[in-house]
């Protein structure tokens, strides 16, 4: 759930508050949602939200019911919040968005260079033996 909050933005691009989503999810569902609650299921103290709670969530944040429970489905909706919050990263829109006109050659090109630099950062980041 935290990763839907990092990453799933107000359209001010500010993180979504406690109250806001339990708000919502009052209004979805007509049921009670307390902001307690919600703190509680995002840090681990509450971990067995109802059905009507969590499809309050999966509306909410536009994902389906399934990310919080089919972890295959769930992985892969976070590799795409991943992207989701990695486009809203200035720079990497500008590298995405100077790359639209490139051919199929050069775009493979480019995947090849951010590999090799990826590779060469996370070798910077390993502590020395």
């Amino acid at each position: 759930m935290e990763a839907l909050f990092h990453t799933v933005r107000r359209p001010d691009r500010e993180q979504y508050t406690n109250e806001e989503v339990a708000r919502a999810c009052r209004e979805a569902t007509g049921e009670s949602f307390s902001t307690t609650y919600l703190w509680q299921l995002r840090t681990g103290r509450r971990d067995n939200p109802t059905k009507r709670h969590l499809e309050a969530l999966a509306h909410f944040f536009q994902v389906p019911p399934a990310y919080f429970f089919d972890e295959r489905q769930g992985a892969e909706i976070a590799k795409e919040l991943a992207l989701l919050g990695a486009l809203r990263d200035a720079g990497v829109r500008s590298l995405a968005l100077r790359a639209v006109g490139l051919s199929p050659e050069g775009l493979d090109t480019v995947s090849e260079l951010v590999d090799v630099i990826a590779r060469r950062d996370a070798a910077r980041k390993r502590p020395s033996s």
